[in-house]
């Protein structure tokens, strides 16, 4: 499976904020459900905490989703 980068903006983003935007989820209301149902490793390590801080560099792996690696634009 393909490793997808997302883009972030600024410092840091929420765990629930991330998966809006890699399009895991549609809503930040399904946020919880999807942590609740499906692990979600940050950087090998298992993490289902929808306000962990991801940062530029990080890890997101989401068995039968996908693999992500969060990036930040260049000042």
């Amino acid at each position: 499976m393909a490793q997808e980068e997302i883009n972030i903006h600024s410092d840091y983003i929420t765990l629930g904020q991330f998966l809006k935007l890699a399009n895991v989820v549609e809503s930040g209301g399904m946020v919880k459900l999807f942590l609740s149902e499906y692990p979600v490793f940050v950087n090998d390590l298992q993490d289902q905490r929808r306000g962990k801080k991801l940062y530029p560099g990080d890890v997101i792996s989401i068995p039968e989703v996908g693999t992500y690696t969060v990036t930040k634009d260049k000042e």
